[in-house]
């Protein structure tokens, strides 16, 4: 289903005019009908997104291209009118890191181009390097002494060769494929009823205690990535495992370029090839050139704030925002340039129509979110502290809503605090139920994970997650090489961006900040 650019103008009437709202909550219908025509009539959206992702994508954290993106929105917030457009640094501690060109070919048995995305924070080849490949294939769940083992026998089989690790992912056919749209009935019985909030980034239920004996994913990565270094490895090569070309390329959990070898994720397709030619008893060369760039001053890092000034309750502050770092193997629509448009684009349109707000309204864009949303945590550190030790502006704040879930439109809010704060944003964005948007719920999970909201939730502030319709985003394109301008839904980011202003706004004027929930009911921080 894909929404006219026109809106009707009778049904946005309709709902405007049926608008009920409770004696404490009066909905300012003249600035929500604004709000509407400004986003339909002058959106800046899509150009918001294509500068984002065209001219700086891919954005991965450290990078120049992130803080040309950065830059950018300083000049483009300030042009608009905004104030107090700056860049707030945090200490990432890693260098930067870019890669600015890479091939993959087979050269024998067979002579083909292949398909790979560069792993972040890997050395390049310092030219084409031609080698034969060999297979490794890793034990199950081992244990240090089994592991340990397993690599001494294969140090020998590994010296000067480009090592395919772990065996290819056998995928099968999807016949059918996984829903793009959320039936209205389902969602409004979700958000109207007060369940459970639903898709976008939820912080992770608590994992069973582990084996200890047995290593994680983690320890085994680094330790292969050691052994292929000490070794004499010239390359590795990781099947990315997904269909249809997916592939996501993260990064060298160390960071140290030094503790890898040039490394490169390729799609399953070509991956089961050259293992199926090497099974069968054929030798396999590969060329790689791959050409990778560390910038040190990348250990600084910089999250974007811009804000329109508040009146007569200017120390106070609705914030809004998402993150605008990437992964490195697309241009970093989806995840999250389209998040980033639709907040931009929501503050823009309330200064385009000249509101005057109570409370300041606060853009923030948030580096490291992929790397675990370390410029959020940062923010808040400095900001506000913890509901156990605050900060003078803890008691300033009034919420921050979030968007972080691809393309799809905007379907409900969840809010961490009491009923009530769901119950006030249900009633602001009443009457945008004719975009699809039907209400708020809540969660008093402090576990952070998922997005930068989180980061507010885990210190007992309002964080806000906008839950949207799940388009192609975790089947296809968060974090994949097909992150591109071209999965973007304009119609929905449009909708999304005017119910998320008319929120904001609705927030930046209440005579009372958002209620949160009180000492007694406050959960506790759960255990790392």
């Amino acid at each position: 289903m894909r929404t006219s650019h026109a809106f009707s103008l009778v049904a946005v009437l309709a709902a405007l005019s049926t608008t009920t709202s409770s004696a404490q909550e009066k909905i300012d219908r003249d600035i929500q009908w604004k709000i509407r025509r400004e986003a339909i009539d002058n959106s800046q959206l899509m150009r918001t997104l294509q500068v984002l992702t065209d001219v700086y994508g891919p954005r991965l954290t450290g990078s120049p291209n992130l803080k040309g993106a950065s830059d950018w929105v300083i000049k483009e917030t300030t042009a608009w009118g905004l104030k107090n457009a700056h860049l707030e640094p945090w200490t990432f501690g890693h260098p930067g890191w870019l890669n600015e060109r890479m091939s993959v070919h087979v050269v024998s048995p067979v002579k083909d181009a292949l398909v790979a995305e560069a792993l972040a924070w890997t050395p390049g080849t310092n030219g084409p390097v031609t080698a034969q490949t060999v297979a490794l294939e890793l034990p199950t769940r081992p244990t240090q002494a089994q592991l340990s083992a397993f690599l001494d026998t294969e140090r020998t089989k590994v010296k000067g060769r480009i090592v395919l690790v772990g065996t290819p992912a056998m995928l099968g056919v999807t016949i059918d494929p996984p829903a793009k749209r959320r039936e209205d009935a389902d969602v409004r019985a979700q958000f109207e009823g007060g369940g459970s909030p639903f898709g976008g980034p939820q912080g992770p239920a608590a994992a069973p205690p582990p084996d200890k004996s047995v290593l994680t994913a983690n320890q085994i990565a680094e330790q292969v990535d050691q052994f292929l270094v000490s070794a004499g490895a010239v390359g590795r090569v990781n099947d990315a495992g997904r269909d249809h070309g997916q592939i996501r390329a993260f990064n060298n959990r160390t960071f140290d370029i030094a503790k890898a070898v040039p490394t490169v994720v390729m799609r399953n397709e070509d991956y089961g090839r050259l293992w199926r030619l090497m099974a069968g008893g054929r030798t396999v060369e590969l060329e790689l050139n791959i050409v990778n760039r560390s910038y040190p001053e990348g250990a600084t890092q910089y999250n974007v704030i811009a804000e329109i000034p508040g009146a007569d309750n200017s120390a106070e502050v609705v914030m809004l925002g998402g993150h605008l770092d990437s992964w490195h193997a697309a241009t970093g629509a989806t995840d999250n340039a389209i998040g980033c448009a639709t907040m931009l684009e929501a503050i823009r349109i309330l200064q385009a129509i000249g509101v005057t707000p109570r409370r300041t309204i606060r853009v923030a864009l948030w580096s490291g979110e992929e790397q675990g949303l370390l410029g959020s945590q940062a923010y808040v550190k400095e900001h506000f502290g913890t509901f156990e030790s605050p900060k003078p502006e803890y008691a300033n704040f009034a919420g921050y809503f979030n968007i972080d879930s691809g393309t799809g439109r905007a379907r409900g809010m969840t809010v961490f605090g009491p009923p009530e704060a769901a119950a006030i944003l249900r009633d602001a964005t009443r009457p945008f139920a004719d975009n699809g948007f039907f209400g708020a719920t809540t969660t008093t999970s402090r576990r952070r994970g998922g997005s930068d909201h989180t980061s507010f939730n885990e210190v007992g502030l309002p964080g806000i997650g906008v839950q949207q319709d799940p388009i192609e985003y975790q089947t296809y394109t968060w974090h994949t090489n097909l992150d591109t301008y071209e999965r973007i839904i304009e119609d929905d980011a449009r909708q999304s961006a005017m119910v998320i202003a008319a929120a904001v706004y609705h927030l930046a004027m209440r005579d009372e900040q958002l209620p949160r929930l009180p000492k007694d009911r406050m959960p506790a921080l759960p255990t790392p």
